[in-house]
């Protein structure tokens, strides 16, 4: 690495960020190709040899100073570095001033892998780290490195908990190197991002840097340049230049990358304003009273892989009749079955305690990768409001889209982007087509001790909550802390009622109980401990053992459900079997899955129903063949969809520049 490593950009508007190319349908082809091909590489060991033997030998230099004289060194190498690049042997010396000033802060050493990982990220790749191997303090080896250079700092986490944890954590490591560390978290003032910002290192969401690049885009409609919005700075305090936060989009390390820059990209981020059409309550209610009235099969058909409605030509005529009474807005036909379709899907599509919350009178989204409550986002369209009327709560107004962006448009416009997670393998051919980032596989510090038990296929439902409910009853008995995943915060509350029944003490873990997260997870490891959780238990937080929990056979985890992508999966049963600990895990589902009734072919439907009549629990094989080809058709939709919205998103630029934005 001879340069300072920001990708090849053009600073554009106000500050700097990647101008992205035009890309034609031929060079769209063919990074589409190349990814298929470029799914992971493997780092150079000699060179990494030597990057580690260098860093061991400045660190012996570092043993007799004091803090003083650390930071002083690490002041030293801000020059150098800014002069002539990330260079090994500076990149080695500095890694080694991190690693100390770690053990003396939080008394926390990198390990040997860390500083593997770290190196990997300073390149400008995904490190796929294995769950519980330390990625947040891996993270401050280039983080420190990148702002001695100069360069500002983007450490992306996937809620605002994790991020504030781990700015406090690892806090203590920046200050002791003479540099500044900033959180950005909801809620906060437009002054306090802009200061928070503005910090050589700043901690924040992935939603929060998107919607305050784009309230700075809409605060500067279009792109002016720095110079322009100088001279405007004599207008006084509400010159555009003093309304954005942003300083720039240098370098973003992103945790938990397939999850931010892959799943959370099927859907676009949108900054909505004013009154919208003030459409006024009676006409939702009609609509699903109107949606009441209507059969599922022949005045409508649910897509379930595609999560849409359609209306057949005898529903648009029932529909018709029924709205020809109203008039108004159900006079015109488009606008007629546009609300039937809403209303149609929120009966249908969006249920409660699944995909939302309802909470002090609000419809609360729910995150599907996370379980985590979004209170702060919406659906477009006339859907939330749709949902409103159908809970019995107050009508939140419309709003007109004034701003929006994909994920993939945003993090491409980093000057530099790396990213880190323990599920890369599968999304690396995509991670690649979409960011160009290779993925490179870090070898864990502690071999892994991590054994997966065979699936336990059966036919209905509630077969397999009992199923579920007899095994927790056994390694209860044995001592054993148990953690059973879950899809829903309905699903976790069916399956409580269940252990309760049972004379089981258990703690739940859901969207309702975001608020004590930290403390349930903390004692998950104790002996005996049973934890119900949705997938929040699933990215981010860390399950300690307690002391003799290991020669029980340590943490036993249990998938309710296989869900929509592998990765997710990985995640949950990555709780157990963590930094050279015994653990194990199984999944214990049922045919009567969602993942199984939307997403399985033909062929699997036909299994599905011939194992449903056996009424027992199905061959080993044939439950793989089943949930592995649902699985894999939702990853191909899902990643269809993902193209369209990035596809889409390129179009909007391209129709709208006359404008000076695309956004």
């Amino acid at each position: 690495m001879s340069s300072p490593g920001l990708r090849t950009g053009v600073s554009r508007g106000a500050y700097p960020e990647r101008l992205e190319p035009q890309v034609g349908w031929l060079d769209r082809t063919a990074t589409r190709l190349a990814g298929a091909v470029v799914r992971r590489v493997r780092a150079r060991s000699r060179r990494w040899d030597r990057l580690l033997g260098r860093v061991a030998s400045h660190g012996r230099a570092l043993d007799g100073l004091s803090d003083r004289e650390l930071q002083e060194g690490a002041e030293d190498l801000q020059l150098p570095l800014r002069r002539e690049g990330f260079q090994d042997d500076l990149v080695a010396r500095s890694f080694a001033v991190v690693r100390e000033a770690a053990g003396r802060t939080i008394g926390e050493r990198h390990f040997d892998v860390q500083l593997r990982g770290g190196w990997v990220l300073l390149c400008g790749m995904v490190a796929e780290m294995e769950t519980g191997e330390g990625k947040t303090l891996t993270a401050t080896l280039p983080a420190c490195t990148a702002a001695l250079a100069g360069i500002p700092v983007h450490i992306v986490t996937v809620n605002d908990y994790l991020a504030r944890r781990d700015a406090e954590w690892m806090g203590p490591i920046y200050r002791a190197l003479g540099l500044t560390v900033g959180l950005i978290v909801h809620g906060m003032t437009p002054e306090a991002r802009r200061a928070a910002y503005a910090c050589d290192v700043t901690y924040c969401t992935n939603k929060e840097i998107a919607f305050d690049y784009l309230r700075d885009r809409i605060a500067l409609r279009g792109q002016p340049g720095r110079i322009h919005l100088q001279l405007e700075r004599l207008a006084g305090q509400d010159a555009r230049l003093r309304q954005i936060v942003h300083r720039g989009l240098y370098y973003a390390i992103v945790d938990e990358a397939d999850s931010v820059l892959v799943d959370e990209a099927r859907t676009p981020l949108i900054i909505s304003g004013g009154n919208g059409d003030g459409t006024e309550r009676r006409v939702w209610d009609a609509a699903l009273a109107i949606a009441a009235r209507m059969a599922q099969g022949a005045d409508f058909v649910i897509e379930g892989r595609e999560r849409a409605v359609r209306l057949t030509p005898a529903g648009q005529t029932r529909l018709e009749n029924l709205a020809r009474p109203l008039g108004g807005v159900w006079a015109g036909r488009l606008r007629r079955e546009e609300l039937a379709r809403q209303a149609l899907t929120a009966r249908h599509l969006f249920l409660r305690d699944e995909h939302y919350l309802v909470r002090d009178g609000k419809v609360q989204i729910v995150d599907e990768f996370t379980g985590r409550l979004m209170p702060d986002r919406s659906w477009e369209h006339g859907l939330h409001q749709m949902i409103e009327a159908k809970e019995g709560c107050s009508i939140t107004s419309q709003k007109d889209a004034l701003a929006r962006i994909s994920y993939q448009r945003l993090f491409r416009r980093y000057l530099r982007l790396a990213g880190m997670t323990g599920t890369a393998r599968e999304v690396a051919a995509e991670l690649w087509a979409v960011y160009r980032l290779p993925v490179v596989r870090v070898p864990t510090n502690r071999p892994l001790i991590r054994h997966g038990h065979p699936d336990r296929v059966f036919p209905t439902a509630e077969a397999k909550w009992r199923a579920v409910v007899e095994r927790v009853v056994s390694l209860h008995a044995e001592g054993r802390p148990i953690l059973v995943g879950t899809r829903s915060v309905e699903a976790s509350e069916n399956l409580s009622r269940r252990l309760t029944a049972a004379d089981l003490p258990h703690q739940v873990l859901n969207a309702r109980q975001d608020r004590e997260e930290a403390e349930i997870i903390a004692r998950a490891g104790e002996p005996g401990r049973i934890t119900v959780a949705t997938n929040m238990a699933g990215r981010g937080t860390d399950i300690h053992l307690a002391p003799g929990v290991a020669q029980r056979g340590g943490l036993h985890v249990i998938a309710t459900e296989r869900h929509e992508a592998r990765r997710i999966d990985r995640q949950l049963f990555g709780r157990c079997g963590r930094q050279g600990n015994p653990g194990s895990y199984e999944a214990i589902v049922s045919i009567e899955d969602e993942i199984v009734t939307i997403y399985a072919g033909r062929v699997c439907r036909w299994v599905s129903r011939q194992v449903a009549r056996q009424g027992r629990p199905a061959a080993r094989w044939i439950g793989a063949l089943v949930f592995r080809s649902a699985q894999r058709a939702a990853e191909r939709l899902h990643a269809r969809m993902r193209r369209d919205l990035l596809k889409m998103d390129e179009h909007l630029e391209s129709a709208l520049a006359f404008t000076g934005s695309g956004e």
